[in-house]
């Protein structure tokens, strides 16, 4: 087992902030690497799983999956108000390794999407490394509003895809 897979148990997110600037989430999705890879770099997969809390879409989902590639996702909540986000693509190792880039606020921020296989199981590890430890902070309670119900949604998604 790896430390990450003794982070996690199936269908519960872990998050850790082992930096003044990093957060570390980690979950175990019951699906092979290969589909939970493309469950998270195509956008006919993307916008049916990662579209954050209860009423929200993915409207747009532009993916560009290679090295200086860029992707864009406008999210829309119940209220029709739209959120957006873009980076850069800056590695790209399928189906081991997603790294990317956004500039937020002037802040360069760096996730480290990892996708690792055991027993037929994918065990997701995306680090996060923020500019400061002040933008880690403010991002932490907003990532686990996201990132526990598109996981939980994702789960499903894969289930019905496996």
């Amino acid at each position: 087992m790896t430390p990450a897979s003794k982070a996690t148990t199936r269908n519960q997110t872990a998050y850790a902030t082992p930096s003044e600037r990093e957060l570390v989430i980690t979950r175990i999705f019951d699906a092979p690497r290969s589909l939970v890879w493309a469950a998270f770099t195509d956008p006919m997969h993307l916008p049916k799983w990662q579209t954050g809390p209860e009423g929200f879409s993915m409207p747009v989902c532009e993916i560009d999956l290679r090295p200086g590639g860029t992707w864009h996702y406008v999210w829309r909540n119940a209220q029709g108000r739209e959120f957006g986000a873009t980076g850069t693509y800056r590695e790209v190792d399928p189906p081991r390794r997603i790294v990317t880039v956004t500039n937020s606020g002037g802040e360069e921020n760096t996730s480290t999407t990892t996708f690792a296989e055991e027993n037929g199981r994918t065990i997701v590890t995306n680090t996060l490394l923020f500019a400061s430890q002040s933008s880690r902070d403010r991002a932490v309670p907003l990532a686990k509003f996201g990132t526990e119900s598109s996981y939980a949604r994702l789960d499903a998604y894969l289930a019905s895809n496996n």
